[in-house]
């Protein structure tokens, strides 16, 4: 089963908080994604993007724009436990 996301936060320095619907909470650096993935460099060269992270209707990936986005189930295998 995918997980569902409950409520995602952006933190500073390319840190999300999220809570999953069982009550989970991660921290995800996404700074290991902007390095790596092509996509994912705009986050850091356009001002204020990250901040606008949004939820899918199906609460099961964030995105940011048409191409740079993450499924909640990466979210969960590679965020920190808080």
């Amino acid at each position: 089963m995918v997980p569902r996301i409950k409520s995602i936060q952006p933190l500073d320095d390319f840190i999300l908080l999220v809570e999953f619907d069982d009550g989970k909470k991660v921290e995800y650096d996404v700074k290991d994604d902007i390095r790596t993935l092509a996509d994912f460099k705009v986050l850091e060269s356009e001002y204020g993007l990250f901040q606008n992270v949004r939820l899918d209707s199906s609460r099961t990936c964030v995105y940011w724009n048409d191409r740079v986005d993450l499924p909640s189930d990466t979210i969960l295998e590679y965020g920190q436990p808080i």
